[in-house]
């Protein structure tokens, strides 16, 4: 782009004059031009960051020549390529966008970076995200499972998160269907935190079935992406961005995941990035637990409740309201507990109650609806119950 075009349009969006103007952003020059390198499809955090480090300045390495640009060991044979790419991208008009949408960024120089995430190998160079970051969402706990899972993952996974946001903890997860929708659900439905890590552009809800969801934490948690605008949720994209979701937190908890789950693949990415690794036990015989399984065999920390994460993180225990639930079967009457110690936390028909109880349907029937109101069980179509 021509220098003196660059210059006005810079002074007419003000966004800042120039760089030998007498006012302006030098941050937001940075996140114009590093917004414009990461719209270049074949950069990624490794080439630039090479470009970076070689040139100084995300403008440095923008407006750099063919002949410079081949001189960073990183665009060996790119150099061409990379010159016609950008001529197709005008940084300024791509910062607009961005505004226009009410997307922010911040670049690894930002304090307002997350600090967890800038020490992964790799950290991407800019993120892009909708919400506002407050303190609370750097210490961060990412709750992830398979988008195909039981009532019994859902359930276990909301309340997790709801407990790990009663703890104070922000809750992480991909928006995906199932697992993850649950996590960040139970986060919300608790007043907590949220961070929601896409696999495709800022601006994009995806799964669309999620539409409410995104705008939810979008209003009260964070959206978040390294991906630039129009960015589509190709399949590669997600594996890319289950090392963000690790990157965020102190810990990985997989709820229920097949053997080929991406959860695990967030897993494995906590190892690399020396986090803590949980799996929650499932039915032997459920493929959707197999992963879990085979977590724990390898040495994944048990998790039957959030004491188990929060005494491996060593932090402070469970207080108010999360700890109050976590002592209220013990104080249920008689009936109540012995029939809620019945139902497993998966569908049961309440014919199966009646018999395992021995107690007669017309007793069964009023002591399910006071556990159903007391919030410990979940009753589904068709007179089945689920433990919450």
């Amino acid at each position: 782009m021509n220098q003196a075009v660059a210059a006005a349009l810079f002074d007419k969006s003000g966004i800042f004059r120039s760089r030998t103007g007498n006012s302006g952003s030098g941050m937001e020059e940075e996140l114009i031009y590093l917004n414009a390198l990461n719209r270049v499809p074949f950069l990624g955090p490794v080439r630039i960051g090479a470009m970076l480090k070689h040139f100084g300045s995300p403008r440095g390495a923008w407006e750099a020549s063919p002949g410079a640009l081949g001189l960073v060991p990183e665009l060996k044979g790119l150099a061409e390529r990379f010159s016609r790419e950008r001529r197709l991208i005008d940084p300024v008009k791509q910062w607009l966008r961005l505004k226009e949408r009410r997307i922010a960024c911040i670049s690894l120089n930002s304090p307002a970076y997350p600090p967890m995430l800038k020490q992964i190998a790799q950290p991407p160079p800019v993120l892009y995200y909708r919400g506002e970051w407050q303190e609370r969402d750097y210490l961060a706990v990412a709750v992830v499972g398979s988008r195909r899972c039981t009532f019994y993952g859902k359930e276990v996974a909301y309340r997790l998160a709801a407990e790990l946001s009663g703890a104070g903890l922000a809750v992480v997860s991909g928006m995906a269907v199932g697992i993850d929708s649950a996590a960040h659900q139970g986060a919300l439905d608790t007043d907590g935190r949220t961070i929601a890590v896409l696999g495709c552009g800022p601006e994009r809800c995806y799964p669309p079935v999620n539409t409410a969801l995104y705008k939810t934490i979008s209003e009260s948690g964070i959206v978040l992406s390294e991906f630039p605008l129009d960015t589509k949720p190709l399949p590669q994209h997600f594996p890319q961005r289950n090392r963000i979701i690790s990157g965020l937190s102190l810990g990985t908890v997989v709820v229920e995941a097949t053997e080929k789950s991406g959860a695990l693949i967030t897993a494995h990415y906590a190892l690399e990035q020396n986090r803590e690794v949980f799996a929650v036990p499932g039915n032997v015989g459920s493929p959707y637990s197999r992963g879990c399984h085979r977590m724990l065999k390898e040495g994944a920390r048990l998790v039957e409740s959030v004491r188990d994460i929060l005494d491996e993180l060593a932090l402070a225990p469970l207080s108010g309201e999360a700890a109050a639930a976590s002592r209220q079967e013990i104080t249920l009457p008689g009936e109540e507990k012995r029939i809620l110690e019945l139902i497993p936390y998966q569908p049961l028909h309440m014919d199966e109650i009646i018999r395992l109880s021995g107690i007669s349907a017309a007793m069964v029937g009023p002591v399910l609806l006071n556990l159903e109101l007391k919030g410990y069980l979940h009753q589904l179509p068709g007179k089945y119950f689920c433990r919450v």
